[in-house]
């Protein structure tokens, strides 16, 4: 029904992952391959593209009436994905996570307030942080096993009176870990005897590769649901990441009132009409569609774990159980991390996120998006073989 394989030519469609490529890589080369942003390249669930079009043809694009319609159908996708029942009126609309994020911190915390972070983690968290004129509190994750765990001991023996704030990414970009009920209570257990605010980033809860569950923070650990903040969207399942649109939502109702308070202050009470539409679309009609992708997705992260791993010996994939986002320690290599780069760069031509940028911990990883059709994966990992065929030798 959905053909994942076919390749979508995304070049000069103001694509960012793709046209933007050159600039910020310095990859100038026509066939260059871009696996870095965390977007797909593959077509929108059919229902949001009916649900677009219909709102074309009828030709009036005025402001949006938000009724109600929107956080119902994020309710309600909650609910039947993850069991999760919230009241769609705890719902605020953000310009997406990032942005949510942002309004957060600025909503509770107080410039030169501490956020806990635990890298490797997403790196956009540390943008927003510092960009708010917070400070970062690293709390590194620890390797065991082949997957990441939480070292909250550590953490308590480092916390500051200006420790205000946690930001939990689950499941956890990059990595992919997918946390257990038991390390999730423990965090909120953590968050309550220190009076911490627990803003829990759950955008990748949905993409979930294989026989794992996603247990969202709140039911958890429902008794902390007065100081917590949890985040969604259907922009990172559904492959709609330029609608910017976004779902934060609280139970405490002074929380939220602040949330809410900073969203008005800050002119973005009026929402995006069409990526209101996109994203209610795809909650309501995508489920098919998502199906029928996850275990394209868990058959392209096989394919990158054991092709990367044999073209460079030494390479280690991490296992994700989550995202598409694969996570590659070139340590074992005997390369140093720039020349690893320069090899994935100028010889395969492909742009991967530098480890660095997701804090602490990243020194000597890479990270590749493989939620791409699989002839374009091959080619990709095709050039990583001949990249590193010298070590092979």
């Amino acid at each position: 029904m959905f053909d994942f394989d076919r390749v979508i030519d995304r070049r000069g469609t103001h694509a960012s992952k793709w046209d933007m490529m050159a600039k910020l890589s310095g990859i100038t080369a026509a066939d260059g391959i871009p696996m870095w942003v965390a977007d797909m390249d593959f077509a929108a669930p059919p229902g949001v593209t009916k649900a677009l079009s219909a709102d074309v043809t009828r030709a009036v694009h005025g402001y949006y009436a938000d009724t109600g319609s929107w956080a119902t159908a994020a309710s309600e996708w909650l609910a039947r994905r993850h069991g999760l029942k919230i009241d769609p009126a705890w719902v605020s609309q953000t310009p997406g996570v990032v942005s949510g994020l942002g309004l957060i911190l600025q909503a509770v915390t107080e410039p030169g307030d501490e956020v806990v972070v635990f890298p490797p983690a997403y790196h956009a968290f540390r943008k927003i942080i510092l960009a708010n004129e917070r400070r970062i509190h690293d709390a590194q994750l620890v390797l065991r096993q082949g997957r990441y765990e939480m070292d909250l001991e550590a953490l308590a023996a480092k916390l500051t009176p200006c420790t205000k704030i946690v930001f939990f990414c689950s499941p956890h970009n990059p990595g992919g870990t997918v946390w257990s009920v038991e390390e999730i209570r423990a965090l909120a257990t953590f968050c309550a005897e220190r009076n911490l605010i627990l803003v829990s980033d759950e955008i990748h809860c949905d993409l979930l590769l294989g026989d794992v569950q996603h247990t969202p923070t709140l039911s958890a650990a429902p008794e902390i649901a007065d100081r917590l903040i949890t985040c969604v969207a259907a922009t990172k399942t559904f492959n709609l990441a330029g609608a910017h649109v976004g779902a934060c939502f609280t139970s405490n109702p002074v929380l939220k009132a602040k949330l809410d308070a900073r969203i008005a202050a800050s002119g973005l009470a009026s929402y995006n009409a069409f990526g209101m539409i996109a994203t209610e679309a795809a909650w309501r009609t995508g489920e098919s569609w998502l199906d029928a992708l996850l275990p394209y997705l868990a058959a392209n992260r096989d394919l990158l774990d054991t092709r990367i791993e044999r073209a460079a010996p030494g390479a280690r994939s991490m296992r994700l159980d989550a995202t598409y986002l694969g996570w590659v320690d070139f340590s074992g290599t005997g390369l140093a991390p720039a020349d690893v780069a320069a090899r994935v760069k100028d010889r395969a031509r492909i742009f991967a996120s530098p480890g660095e940028q997701f804090g602490p911990g990243g020194e000597t990883w890479l990270r590749f998006n493989f939620a791409t059709p699989r002839p374009i994966l091959t080619e990709a990992l095709d050039r990583l073989d001949e990249a590193f065929r010298d070590l092979r030798a």
